[in-house]
């Protein structure tokens, strides 16, 4: 007979729109696990918005306080993390929540995250600016290699919401 260990926590990476969030709280209310947002935690301990923080400190400031918040939860087992969508190309991130966590890549096309972002797309720091859907299109190039390294993969748009949910709990077991 096998024992079980401690569950691995989920990490759920992807592009802004991808549901990050949204997913990642469905699922741990399934699972019966916490739920942290990592930006949540992040304006928390700041007493600022995300989009504040790279105002006032610019990039660099906030990609420190996302490793020093992913450094809160490594090790913790059962939990399902929602970073922001440039976790995942910031050093040293998932190497903190590897190999306790399992990362899932929630895949979306830009033209439909910037449709489920709608007008809320304006506010993301990163794609501000003349063309959000080209900084989109860039920032997807830019972190494709990373999602690829992903444990799994769950396309958000060829199935539905609740799918896409049952789809994490599962990888998860």
């Amino acid at each position: 007979m096998t024992v079980a260990g401690p569950p691995r926590s989920i990490v759920l990476v992807g592009l802004p729109g991808a549901g990050k969030t949204t997913v990642g709280r469905a699922a741990a209310t399934m699972l019966g696990w916490p739920f942290v947002d990592l930006d949540a935690e992040i304006e928390r301990a700041a007493g600022a918005t995300v989009a504040e923080l790279f105002a006032r400190a610019g990039e660099p400031a906030f990609r420190a306080a996302e490793r020093a918040a992913t450094a809160a939860v490594a090790g913790r087992a059962g939990l399902v993390v929602a970073p922001g969508g440039g976790w995942i190309e910031n050093p040293g991130c998932v190497e903190l929540l590897r190999p306790s966590a399992s990362i899932i890549h929630l895949a979306v096309g830009v033209d439909e995250a910037l449709r489920r972002m709608g007008v809320a797309s304006v506010a993301r720091p990163l794609l501000q600016g003349p063309d959000p859907r080209a900084a989109l299109e860039a920032l997807l190039a830019r972190r494709a290699p990373h999602y690829a390294r992903a444990d799994a993969v769950v396309d958000t748009e060829v199935i539905d919401f609740q799918s896409v949910v049952r789809a994490v709990v599962e990888l998860a077991s």
